[in-house]
C-alpha cells in the first residue's frame, strides 16, 4: 500500500511564495511519474506538473515559469515550488501519482492524497 501525504499550502498574498511537498511512503521499488494536479473553487480537476524518471517535466501553460516540481531522485518526496503566486491559483491541489512500480507485485500503482488548500489573495 502506498500512501501520499501533502503539506505546505496556506494563505498568501498574490506574488508570494508557497512550496508544497509530498510524503510518499510504502513499499515500493520507484516512482516513475509523479505530479501536482489542483482543482480550483468551482472549476474541474486539472493537471499542474508532472515529473517523470526520465528527468522530463511538464507543466500546464498558466503555471509555466513560475511553478517548478521537483525530480523524482528523492525517492520518497516530490516537491512543488509555487512563485509569482496569483489569485486564479486558489485551488485545492493534490500530489498525484501515476506510476509507481510496487514491490510486492511489480505492477504500477496510481492515486493521490487527500489535498492541500492553497489561497492566494488579492
Amino acid at each position: 500500500q502506498v500512501q501520499l501525504v501533502e503539506s505546505g499550502g496556506g494563505l498568501v498574498q498574490a506574488g508570494g511564495s508557497l512550496r508544497l511537498s509530498c510524503a510518499v511512503s510504502g513499499r515500493f521499488l520507484s516512482i516513475n511519474e509523479m505530479g501536482w494536479d489542483r482543482q480550483g473553487p468551482g472549476k474541474k480537476r486539472e493537471l499542474v506538473a508532472r515529473a517523470f524518471i526520465n528527468g522530463s517535466t511538464n507543466y500546464v501553460d498558466s503555471v509555466k515559469g513560475r511553478f517548478t516540481i521537483s525530480n523524482l531522485n528523492a525517492k520518497n518526496a516530490v516537491y512543488l515550488e509555487m512563485n509569482s503566486l496569483k489569485p486564479e491559483d486558489t485551488a485545492v491541489y493534490y500530489c498525484t501519482a501515476d506510476r509507481i512500480l510496487l514491490e510486492s507485485s511489480g505492477t504500477t500503482w496510481a492515486g493521490w492524497g487527500q489535498g492541500t488548500q492553497v489561497t492566494v489573495s488579492s
